[in-house]
């Protein structure tokens, strides 16, 4: 039988985790990018979670199984467009729409990554998901009533944070094909690829470079909201899958954004306040869906990283073995019913 362990609940929250650990440095990247380029701003947050990456690779144990060649492409698209364009694009718009309408904005890649995980991998979208959507893009729309009589480089602004999370949705997207890989591996290898492409690329159009406080401050952001926080949505995303984990993510905006409310960020006028409760009613009928029926599992062998008390690994060990590890095993076929959602195991179809 099923533990009674819900991984939609444990991968919840850890998706909740990695969204505190994003959102909290919106408003410092703001602050520490002035007077920087996009580019810059950008080496710096994956120089970071390279570093955190190996940091945390030292002091905890293997989570999955480690990088193939064959991996090889699948993460040097991931660094394109989730460590190069995306926080470049960040960066860019940040300086021109504010740390509190960024953030809100960035709630928009929970809209991408559900529509990307419907249309790449099949998941299923009830009527919560659908309903969350539309909230979502109710408040995106709501957030422009307080920006359209600003001058013209907060609509820029916008369309390019809006640009950002369109690229970390496709990002999200790519790294499900990645979900059973150590996801310190995964995060030092796409630090290392974003790093070296944005840096390259600052140095060849001579961006400022920042000076100590501002590139430390940057490292620690990106230590923090791109290392930890990719370790800890990789781990939800292995539970949940593509857009489940999205959309749970979606709280990160709300830290930033009340974080740059409180460090003195522009006031939250009508509009404003209305988009954060749209967006909010969005992610609490996204985090309150359950999916549950009887389904097939059919016999498969694979290496990845799982426990024996989840109702799926049953096989035995000698001596007996506890906790999470890794190792090439075979399933059985099984047909039973519990709650679940689309992860390495639950990838049926549905009507």
């Amino acid at each position: 039988m099923p533990s009674t362990r819900s991984p939609i609940a444990s991968g919840a929250g850890l998706a909740v985790l990695a969204a505190l650990s994003f959102g909290a440095t919106t408003p410092f990247i703001e602050r520490a990018g002035r007077g920087l380029g996009p580019l810059s701003t950008a080496a710096l947050l994956y120089a970071g979670a390279f570093g955190a990456a190996i940091v945390l690779g030292r002091l905890s144990a293997r989570a999955g199984t480690p990088l193939r060649l064959t991996d090889l492409g699948r993460l040097v698209a991931i660094a394109g467009v989730g460590a190069g364009l995306a926080p470049t694009l960040l960066a860019w718009g940040l300086q021109r729409t504010g740390a509190t309408t960024g953030s809100l904005l960035l709630n928009l890649e929970a809209v991408f990554t559900v529509v990307l995980a419907r249309a790449l991998y099949r998941e299923p979208i009830g009527w919560k998901i659908a309903a969350a959507l539309g909230l979502m893009v109710v408040g995106g729309i709501a957030l422009t009533g307080g920006t359209a009589p600003t001058a013209g480089w907060n609509s820029v602004g916008a369309l390019a944070i809006a640009g950002a999370t369109a690229a970390w949705a496709l990002d999200n997207a790519l790294t499900r094909g990645l979900s059973s890989r150590d996801p310190l591996v995964v995060v030092a290898g796409k630090g290392a690829l974003g790093a070296i492409a944005t840096a390259a690329a600052a140095l060849a159009l001579h961006e400022p470079l920042p000076g100590t406080g501002a590139a430390l401050a940057l490292l620690a952001c990106g230590a923090t909201g791109y290392g930890l926080s990719l370790r800890l949505y990789l781990l939800a995303q292995r539970r949940l899958g593509v857009a489940r984990t999205g959309s749970v993510f979606a709280v990160a905006p709300f830290v930033g954004a009340a974080l740059a409310w409180s460090m003195g960020g522009k006031p939250l006028g009508h509009w404003t306040l209305l988009s954060a409760a749209l967006f909010a009613l969005g992610v609490l009928v996204h985090v309150t869906e359950r999916h549950r029926h009887p389904h097939a599992h059919p016999g498969v062998e694979h290496e990845h990283s799982h426990r024996h008390d989840d109702g799926h690994h049953g096989h035995v060990h000698s001596p007996p073995f506890a906790g999470e590890h890794s190792h090439p095993h075979r399933h059985e076929p099984l047909t039973h019913q519990h709650d679940h959602a689309p992860d390495l195991h639950h990838d049926h179809a549905h009507p």
